[in-house]
């Protein structure tokens, strides 16, 4: 190599050098958001919102609840954990990865059942689930919300040992869950109900009966112990259970108040808490 040719190298070697550690700085007006997806619509429209009125950019991350813990853990940064249900808030409390004074909660959630649009193989109960034959997913009950709630709905119902042997996939995040309906990949998934409205084209949803579930779930939202910008996390907290964020759960059909979460349940549906995943799941 010429001379030439070598400072031309090092030229290029020292302006990528400069981009990454000085030129890739992190916003001072932005915020990291790990998110659990069974909010999806809702918080990527919620940020958008939040960024053209506050000027804050939000940097967002989706995946199971479980893994985006683990990925705030192991990587020591991100200014707000929102997973899909209080279980996994309470891992985090209890793992001190987030600030307990900060928690709020954003909309609640029930377990239901949904299947392609149409229902072509008439699924109408929990029961029929267990038929010989039906293709049955969930999430992963170790690391996704819904997964855990799956299988929580259907052990309390005697029907685990029974659907489980349906059970052909475990996916990975709500998000997934519900496009393994929309893609005609499963006959059915024990997943949320408001499902439905993500692809209302594409998902239907069979309720359960009240008796049938276990708890409502709500999705909570707090302060990462390593956030340098609290500040700026607390604001967006504060937009979403304000009249605009709340607004944008509705929008999304998301049951905003534990109220129209128990027209749906059982009245003394317990709501949030933890339930341990039994061995074998």
């Amino acid at each position: 190599m010429s001379a030439w040719g070598f400072s031309r190298l090092c030229a290029i070697v020292l302006a990528l050098l400069v981009a990454v550690f000085c030129g890739c700085s992190p916003n001072p007006r932005s915020i990291e958001v790990f998110v659990g997806s069974a909010t999806k619509p809702a918080i990527e429209e919620a940020a958008l919102v939040f960024e053209k009125q506050e000027g804050v950019k939000v940097f967002l991350h989706f995946g199971g609840s479980g893994k985006m813990l683990s990925e705030i853990k192991l990587a020591r940064r991100g200014d707000l954990y929102l997973p899909g249900s209080s279980d996994f808030m309470e891992l985090a409390k209890r793992e001190k990865l987030v600030h307990p004074e900060s928690e709020q909660r954003l909309a609640y959630l029930v377990p239901a059942i949904n299947v392609p649009s149409g229902n072509p193989l008439n699924i109408r109960s929990l029961e029929d689930l267990a038929r010989p034959g039906l293709k049955i997913g969930i999430a992963r009950p170790d690391s996704v919300c819904v997964g855990l709630y799956a299988a929580e709905v259907l052990e309390r119902a005697g029907l685990a040992q029974r659907v489980r042997s349906n059970i052909v996939t475990h996916a990975e995040s709500c998000e997934k869950t519900a496009q393994l309906v929309a893609l005609g990949t499963v006959d059915a998934v024990i997943g949320w109900e408001v499902f439905h409205f993500w692809q209302p084209e594409k998902i239907d949803t069979v309720l359960l009966r009240p008796e049938q579930i276990a708890r409502i779930g709500y999705i909570p939202v707090a302060v990462t112990v390593f956030s340098a910008k609290r500040a700026l996390a607390e604001q967006f907290i504060g937009f979403l259970v304000g009249e605009k964020g709340q607004g944008i759960f509705a929008k999304w059909h998301y049951l905003t108040s534990v109220e129209a979460a128990r027209r749906l349940s059982r009245a003394d549906a317990p709501v949030g808490g933890e339930w341990t995943l039994p061995k074998g799941w």
